[in-house]
């Protein structure tokens, strides 16, 4: 049962990515997702939790403009797009596991090693 992210890099302020996080050995669509970043020297925050059917997302007030979660669960992968990217959105990027389908479930220890995003010019 494991959790990876992909699809980190470098970019320029202003730049977008796509983050992709795989699912393997569980049944992927039966659980909650979500996304969360964490800073050199900071806490790990929530970014969104998608629903296990993808139709209900709940994002952090920083991320409502600009970023955009979504999931096949044909392909048992998550996604986040990111667009206007800016320095402050500099972080590693995880995948975590959810208790049920649904969206306000407890998080749980089921996490990726996640994917770092850096943003500069």
């Amino acid at each position: 049962v494991q959790l990876v992210e992909s699809g980190g890099g470098s970019v320029q302020p202003g730049g977008s990515l796509t983050l992709a996080c795989i699912g393997s050995g569980f049944k992927f669509g039966d659980y909650a997702l979500s996304w969360y970043r964490q800073a050199d020297g900071k806490k790990r925050e929530l970014v969104v939790v998608i629903s296990g059917g993808g139709g209900t997302l709940r994002y952090e007030d920083f991320a409502k403009e600009r970023f955009t979660a979504f999931r096949d669960n044909t392909k048992n992968t998550m996604y986040l797009k990111m667009l206007n990217l800016k320095p402050e959105d500099t972080a590693r990027y995880f995948c975590r596991r959810h208790k049920t389908t649904y969206s306000n479930s407890p998080g749980t220890d089921l996490w990726g090693e996640g994917t770092m995003v850096s943003v500069a010019s």
